[in-house]
């Protein structure tokens, strides 16, 4: 198939962009590597696309002693190929050489990925395991918004009408952390069955781990990251990731269920070597 009929636009200014946005009908085209697809099936209706490829702003990406700001236009290429600076101790760049391939890498975005919100899509699960923030501006004016707190939904987030991401800030890792991940594909390049990300920072006895691919919003599992840190390790930490994944309420199958258990169990021990 092919897509129905649609005017195109193509702004070189945020403030244009925006404004364009504001007309119902109206939709964003970033990388196009989700979109263009729905569109050609026509699961995307869309009366006038904004191709925010030409806007420079989108692409900038700035330091600061505490955080790096990445353009929400910064292709996962960047990230893959090191091109951009890196605030994660290298877990931004080993997941982006890792999804999708390379011909989708070259075009997709991080703002992009995440505006979709795909529960079973990498950048989602990476951002909110690193506690990132994302910069949104509308025609009402500019917020930030914590990651964790921006995907509602399976394709449901926090973005308003005509509400684009412009950036997605990551706080800088501290040295002593250490990162471990986990992921389970039918085969490579496709998207996950189950997937998992852990931080774990014994000098700061600080942990952070979280669930993807979990039909909805990554899950955090607090308790269980505090039960790591803590001294508890391996198998001993099942009953509490399954604990915490039950009281998600997701309704996984059984075998579902033990599988991110298992991919959880697995970032974990990423983590420790």
């Amino acid at each position: 198939m092919k897509p129905a009929s649609f005017t195109y636009a193509r702004p070189t200014a945020l403030d244009e962009a925006v404004q364009m946005l504001r007309d119902a009908g109206a939709r964003p085209l970033a990388g196009g590597q989700s979109l263009v697809p729905m569109l050609n099936l026509r699961l995307a209706p869309v009366e006038q696309l904004v191709d925010l490829g030409r806007i420079a702003a989108l692409r900038d990406v700035s330091e600061t002693p505490a955080a790096v700001i990445y353009g929400a236009g910064t292709r996962h290429v960047a990230f893959e190929d090191g091109l951009v600076p890196d605030a994660s101790n290298g877990l931004m760049r080993h997941v982006a050489a890792r999804f999708a391939y390379r011909a989708v890498r070259n075009r997709g975005t991080i703002g992009g990925a995440l505006a979709l919100a795909d529960p079973a899509a990498d950048w989602l699960l990476t951002v909110v395991t690193l506690e990132g923030k994302l910069h949104l501006k509308g025609a009402e004016g500019s917020r930030i918004v914590a990651a964790e707190d921006f995907a509602l939904g399976p394709y449901f987030t926090a973005l308003a009408e005509g509400e684009l991401i412009t950036a997605v800030e990551i706080p800088r890792r501290p040295a002593t952390e250490c990162w471990g991940y986990s992921k389970v594909t039918t085969k490579i390049g496709e998207y996950a069955e189950s997937m998992a990300l852990a931080l774990f920072d014994k000098s700061a006895a600080k942990a952070r781990l979280v669930l993807g691919a979990a039909d909805g919003a990554p899950i955090v599992l607090r308790d269980t990251a505090a039960a790591w840190i803590s001294g508890t390790s391996g198998e001993a930490l099942r009953p509490l990731i399954l604990k915490e994944i039950d009281a998600a309420e997701r309704e996984f199958s059984a075998a579902k269920r033990h599988m991110h258990a298992t991919t959880l169990l697995r970032a974990t021990q990423d983590a420790a070597k």
